[in-house]
């Protein structure tokens, strides 16, 4: 890859044009026969996903087996991002006629290289094949992808995120230049943000353009521009896939953002458990720099804005935003009251303005295009596209991107293929554990910001886990509430001892201990946490709690009333049994338990259990030849 220095708009619309005809290919749908196919182009995802599951491996081998039979001028490899579709990986996509093969392993490289690229025969075996058993060929044939539409995500399983001449061919950059060129004035680009609609894709959802306005407002010799990428929420993986799959959007609207508050320097906040989002970003601002873009004088504009990365040693907290910008300055994450806000006074007590990933993924797109174009995507008020991680009891998981206003119904069963097993839809979490669930009464309910938030859950960062009939709510509001009192800073006492005693609470509740005034005392201190709390954490730590008492107190006075857990998930109230009637007394039950609870003669059924020594880990059941075993 050879990089330029760039000094003008034409010189980069220049290398526009050279690139854009190396990846035309990979945009367009192709109707040509294999046979009249003179060259393929071969991206293999490689986001931590993919690359978990030996992705790099196989486009190691890959390339090796193209050199070896002289391929090199008819088949070119690049890696990308992530295609979304993560169950299915590796995934790998041919183009141009757009052919998806999933589940690939590196002994499938041979046959698709002799049949493929060598014969012109798709791999049949290699494509996904749906509930329905057809066969989908080409990866726009795929329902996961029909109700979906990639903004944030746009470049994401296109381009060869180590490569900024692809990123330049999809316009990248261009914003950035024609802004510089023009010297537009900065009032313009923050009317053209505010008539987008675009909000806060962090959680908060405050309006974009409103923030940058008053970074703007604050005069000052320094200020500074921060990328939050502290992505906390457990399952959550949206601005990790977009820095892995394209750091220079990220890049780009962070140097328009310093253009336009008049910052100098920048920060991305990243934590360090995501080294290939580290490595790629890192890449991507040497790449920046060195074809000037970056750094002092770009583009011989005069000015200057400088990036550097922040890692993070994995601190939820730190993603409130002002224990962020104390993290970025070197001390110990902690929120600290608001007013004042980041603004205003934020790192080194000078104006700062602060987004996350995906809202900055938005900008150049938004400003390229146009405020009228995105303003007509999503809903009255909550406007444009929104990244989701789908996961939970789902047939479909991954990375999803759809217009606000889409049903959860849509989420659920369009683009994730309905529920697992062919069990029933119980709930849906929304927001990570600052989130609430959503009953399956309320499956029709669109995802926008108002919507969430009169049903008792909140857009949050992305997180989406769907939940069947096998998941307790009780014991699913005990686990993000333990999470949020783990993660709690233990800065101000309503979040440090108040998250704890409901913990304590809920936990009773569980083991079948818990009293039904417990219930309303829960209620009482939840809403005393939310409204005294310092920080975002403690103010929304009570939601999952709060929205479970509401549409699903009955299982809570199960647990209370019955001792009896419904969806046979709390093992405090449950008993592993063996049945009379298919223990056929081998003796395997007995071998694998732990603490040696299961007693019995081989070939004298049944063998027992002894509850008083059983710890209800279920090794046993797994085991059992003739699925004797079985939690009651």
């Amino acid at each position: 890859m050879e990089l330029k220095h760039i000094s003008d708009l034409n010189q980069l619309k220049e290398i526009k044009d050279q690139s854009y005809s190396e990846i035309n290919m990979r945009l367009k749908e192709s109707d040509r026969n294999l046979n009249e196919i003179k060259e393929y182009q071969v991206l293999i995802c490689s986001g931590t996903g993919c690359t978990a599951s030996k992705s790099q491996i196989i486009l190691k081998k890959l390339n090796q087996e193209i050199q070896k039979r002289n391929l090199i001028n008819k088949v070119k490899v690049y890696k990308t991002g992530c295609f979304g579709f993560c169950k299915l990986g590796p995934i790998i996509v041919v183009h141009p006629e757009r052919i998806f093969y999933c589940e690939v392993s590196e002994e499938d490289i041979d046959e698709i290289v002799d049949k493929h690229f060598c014969q012109n025969e798709v791999v049949e075996r290699l494509l996904y094949k749906g509930d329905d058993k057809q066969v989908k060929k080409t990866i726009d044939e795929l329902d996961f992808f029909n109700d979906q539409q990639r903004i944030a995500l746009r470049n994401c399983g296109v381009i060869n995120p180590e490569d900024i001449n692809e990123y330049i061919a999809m316009d990248g950059y261009l914003m950035l230049a024609t802004i510089l060129e023009e010297k537009r004035d900065r009032n313009t680009i923050i009317n053209e943000l505010l008539n987008s609609g675009l909000r806060g894709r962090g959680g908060g959802g405050f309006p974009t353009g409103k923030k940058w306005e008053y970074a703007l407002s604050y005069e000052n010799d320094e200020k500074f521009v921060v990328c939050n990428a502290d992505e906390g929420d457990p399952g959550a993986f949206m601005d990790r896939s977009i820095l892995e799959g394209d750091p220079h959007s990220v890049i780009e609207a962070m140097t328009i953002a310093g253009y336009t508050i008049g910052a100098s320097k920048g920060f991305v906040y990243v934590r360090a458990e995501y080294p290939i989002a580290v490595e790629r970003l890192r890449i991507a601002i040497n790449q920046a720099k060195e074809l000037g873009l970056l750094g002092q004088n770009i583009l011989n504009s005069g000015f200057n804005f400088e990036l550097d990365i922040r890692l993070g040693a994995g601190a939820f907290v730190c993603g409130e935003e002002t224990a962020l910008l104390q993290s970025v300055m070197g001390m110990r994450g902690e929120p600290r009251p608001r007013p004042p806000f980041p603004a205003k006074v934020g790192l080194w007590e000078k104006p700062t303005l602060n987004n996350n990933v995906e809202t900055y993924a938005n900008v150049p797109i938004i400003l390229k295009n146009g405020a009228d174009w995105y303003n007509k995507i999503g809903t009255e008020n909550s406007k444009g596209t929104k990244v989701f991680a789908l996961a939970g009891q789902v047939i479909n998981t991954g990375l999803i991107e759809v217009p606000m206003g889409t049903t959860l119904r849509t989420i659920v069963y369009n683009i994730g293929g309905g529920i697992d097993n062919q069990r029933e839809l119980k709930a849906v979490q929304t927001g990570g554990p600052s989130g609430g669930c959503i009953p399956v009464s309320l499956i029709d309910t669109p995802i926008d910001f108002e919507s969430l938030s009169e049903i008792g859950s909140m857009m949050g960062s992305g997180g989406l886990i769907v939940m069947d009939e096998t998941d307790c709510m009780v014991d699913i509001a005990r686990f993000y509430l333990e999470f949020a009192q783990d993660e709690s800073c233990g800065k101000c006492v309503p979040c440090r001892i108040g998250t704890k005693r409901l913990l304590e609470m809920l936990t009773k509740i569980t083991e079948g201990k818990g009293k039904e005034e417990d219930l309303k005392i829960m209620e009482e201190l939840c809403y005393d946490i939310k409204e005294s709390s310092l920080c975002g954490l403690g103010q929304t730590a009570p939601n999952p709690i709060l929205s479970t008492l509401k549409y699903f107190k009955d299982e809570y006075l199960a647990h209370i009333n019955e001792h009896k857990c419904p969806a046979g998930v709390c093992n405090a109230l449950l008993q592993v049994v063996i049945s009379d009637e298919k223990c056929i007394a081998c003796g395997i039950c007995a071998r694998v338990c732990p603490v040696s609870a299961i007693t019995g003669e081989r070939k004298k059924p049944p063998y027992e259990i002894h509850q008083d020594i059983c710890i209800k880990c279920g090794a046993c059941i797994p085991k059992c030849p003739t699925d004797a075993i079985y939690k009651r």
